[in-house]
């Protein structure tokens, strides 16, 4: 491959922690976000890396905080106006680093469905419902909802999310502020959707995260991304099925093609199924913003 591939980070001097697919440092009243390019799946980090995966959600996220006009958590994403140690490689970290003002985390994952898919399909399957949503009856894989729905989770720190009923939510975090971020998290998704589909993607459904400062609500982490969200080619869109997508779906195939059995280390990738699942990551950016991703 003629990418290289960032898979971990360090930064002498400045306290941090490695996530699954991101580096983070305290800066003391500020967060310093650096999105490599690791790729999980099944709930394990592959060992292999997808090239310019970390820049392509760095700089997704960067144009959408900037379209938005949201208040959010982006102080910058240039590394040269970032006060960093003098041994730090700013050309590694250029391009997949954010600078956001550090927050008082909200302990709710903000997810917005616009169509049936995944495991609110296999809900709706079973039940008629979404996340105990009632649906209209005949609907079937794929199908875009008759209006939006927030269907919010816990944040886990390990393990997966639980899906919790709007109640649970007021419950946990208080009703004016559950009202809130059920208010502000379906308008975002609807401006954002109704922007993607204008540039030939359809996004399925989303997942915010929000902070306080001194009050203020903040859109944090990342926003509308392929791996926040479910992006589909609006052009190959066919409801009564599953969508290709541009994201990891390459991967996830693939591994469950083989005789994996998901409970001891992944193997890694073939040159393929990364070049193809690096060519979703850069499709989906450049479709979203015109530009092309820079070198």
């Amino acid at each position: 491959m003629s990418q290289s591939v960032l898979l971990e980070t360090s930064l002498p001097g400045m306290p941090g922690r490695r996530g699954k697919v991101r580096d983070i440092y305290d800066l003391g009243d500020k967060l310093l976000l650096v999105s490599t390019d690791r790729l999980s799946a099944f709930d394990w980090v592959l060992p292999t890396g997808i090239p310019d995966k970390g820049r392509v959600l760095t700089q997704i996220a960067a144009f959408w905080f900037s379209r938005l006009g949201e208040p959010n958590h982006l102080i910058t994403t240039d590394v040269d106006q970032m006060d960093l140690p003098a041994e730090a490689d700013r050309d590694a970290l250029r391009g997949r680093s954010t600078l956001g003002r550090k927050t008082q985390v909200i302990p709710i994952e903000c997810v917005v469905r616009g169509y049936l898919a995944g495991s609110g399909w296999a809900e709706y399957q079973r039940d008629g419902t979404v996340c105990g949503i009632s649906l209209p009856a005949g609907l079937v894989e794929s199908s875009k909802l008759p209006e939006p729905i927030f269907t919010p989770s816990t944040k886990a720190e390990t393990g997966h999310d639980e899906n919790i009923s709007f109640e649970q939510m007021v419950d946990i975090v208080g009703r004016d502020l559950s009202e809130e971020l059920r208010r502000r998290s379906l308008a975002i998704f609807q401006r954002g959707s109704e922007f993607a589909r204008e540039r030939g993607i359809i996004i399925a459904d989303t997942k915010f995260e929000f902070g306080q400062v001194d009050g203020e609500i903040l859109l944090i982490d990342e926003v509308l991304t392929p791996d926040s969200s479910r992006f589909w080619p609006a052009d190959a869109y066919e409801p009564g099925r599953g969508q290709p997508s541009f994201d990891k779906q390459f991967v996830r195939d693939w591994l469950s093609s083989t005789d994996w059995d998901k409970n001891s280390p992944p193997p890694p990738l073939p040159d393929d199924v990364v070049q193809k699942t690096r060519q979703k990551y850069v499709e989906a950016y450049e479709r979203l913003t015109g530009r092309e991703l820079a070198k």
